[in-house]
């Protein structure tokens, strides 16, 4: 969330809508720690995001609170009431971790989730419509919006360079991009 632009009003995005936070790539040990993916910044943000979602590779959800977890190798190593042996953490392989949009904090004034702008109309200073944007993500040099329409297009999420005006209010990204690019 580089920079500041006027943002007509607040996101005001489903409480309800799920998003991904995490996934459990197996078991460590045997005592049922699990090895974590954390897709929060920083990935020990994960924690502060209870309760979750968890939805198993056969698509069986349950909601878990009390999760716990500290930084190893790779990801985070946690564990989850109720998963106290190797052989039930790793039947969990392969489960993702999911929020409710309610349950993140709200952001600070002028700011957003990135979630916030999925969906958003994306049209150029000259009205041509680019599509809806399908994510966003961060290529280590500057964050992308991915925008699918007629075809996908990546553009900078450089403000105000390219991004010249978020309207939360009407769902819709004004940007200086060619057409052709």
């Amino acid at each position: 969330m580089r920079g500041r632009i006027p943002i007509l009003r607040s996101a005001m995005n489903d409480p309800t809508r799920r998003i991904l936070v995490g996934r459990i790539h197996g078991a460590f040990g045997v005592r049922g720690e699990l090895k974590l993916e954390s897709l929060t910044e920083p990935p020990g943000n994960l924690l502060r995001y209870q309760p979750w979602i968890l939805r198993d590779a056969q698509g069986r959800e349950r909601e878990i609170s009390g999760a716990r977890a500290r930084p190893g190798g790779k990801g985070l190593i946690g564990t989850i009431p109720g998963v106290e042996d190797r052989d039930v953490a790793e039947a969990l392989r392969g489960a993702e971790l999911y929020v409710t949009r309610g349950a993140l904090p709200p952001p600070k004034d002028g700011e957003f989730y990135w979630i916030d702008l999925e969906g958003m109309r994306v049209a150029n200073l000259e009205g041509v419509e680019f599509g809806t944007v399908a994510y966003v993500f961060s290529n280590g040099a500057n964050d992308v919006l991915v925008v699918r329409g007629d075809r996908e297009r990546m553009i900078p999420f450089a403000r105000p360079d390219y991004v010249r005006e978020l309207d939360f209010d009407s769902g819709r990204i004004l940007v200086d991009w060619d057409a052709d690019f």
